[in-house]
């Protein structure tokens, strides 16, 4: 999605040291969002996101930024904190069916293997639904551009790329079994940058349960930092909030 590269002439200069951290931490997001290839790359775009807000909480220390702020503002942040939290429990139920599924594997317990298939299939809608939402919210754009803007324009953007990570690409149901062999049997550097739940699906189709329980473990360690990440996001929204509503209330 397009991000916002404008802004109010309301604010200070880019010279100004709170400013210029902004500016610094909003370039970083915008040339990594490219790079969210991995959880782990996406993890560590989620803290970069959490830095982000935290020199926003900066800028509103600032009077000359307090004597702008509105209520659209926080409306923005409502509708930030609503996606932020929608997607936070997404992947805690991602979470969840990965910790069921490596069970069920550890078990061989055929049923346990094909609830984690059946639920997969429904927290694949459910993302598509919380998809759409957010690009709705992209599109809500205010006529008044300004860094908070910006700054929501790329956290959103980010949320995207994360659910459109953990939906994956289509499941490749018409490719035959010597297909996905071949594709598994790539080197490891491809294998390394391979969406993580889209070889998780293949390994599942190919029973290949020694690599398939590693794979889980490895999975599920990063999807215990990205939730955890989220969490703290969340938690920093809602402290700028918090922060809005004083200054507007004062």
């Amino acid at each position: 999605m397009a991000l916002h590269h404008g802004r109010s002439l309301s604010f200070p200069s880019s010279s100004h040291p709170t400013i210029s951290h902004f500016d610094d931490n909003l370039s970083r997001l915008r040339s990594s969002e490219a790079a969210c290839s991995s959880l782990s790359s996406i993890n560590a775009t989620m803290n970069g996101l959490k830095n982000l807000y935290e020199s926003i909480d900066d800028l509103l220390l600032s009077p000359h930024i307090q004597q702008i702020v509105s209520e659209e503002w926080v409306d923005d942040f409502i509708r930030l904190l609503d996606a932020c939290s929608s997607v936070k429990d997404l992947i805690s139920l991602a979470k969840q069916d990965l910790r069921d599924l490596l069970s069920a594997v550890r078990r061989k317990d055929a049923y346990g293997i094909n609830a984690y298939i059946s639920s997969r299939r429904n927290s694949k809608k459910m993302i598509q639904k919380c998809l759409k939402k957010l690009r709705r919210s992209a599109s809500a754009t205010s006529e008044n551009v300004s860094m908070l803007k910006d700054a929501e324009s790329v956290a959103i953007s980010l949320l995207e790329s994360l659910l459109s990570y953990v939906l994956g690409a289509k499941m490749q149901e018409k490719k035959s079994s010597w297909a996905l062999v071949s594709k598994l049997m790539h080197s490891k550097k491809a294998a390394d940058i391979e969406n993580e739940f889209n070889r998780l699906d293949s390994l599942l189709q190919l029973n290949q349960e020694n690599e398939l329980v590693n794979h889980l473990k490895e999975m599920d360690s990063s999807i215990q930092v990205l939730e955890e990440e989220l969490e703290f996001m969340f938690r920093q929204l809602i402290k700028t909030r918090v922060s809005l509503l004083n200054i507007l209330n004062h």
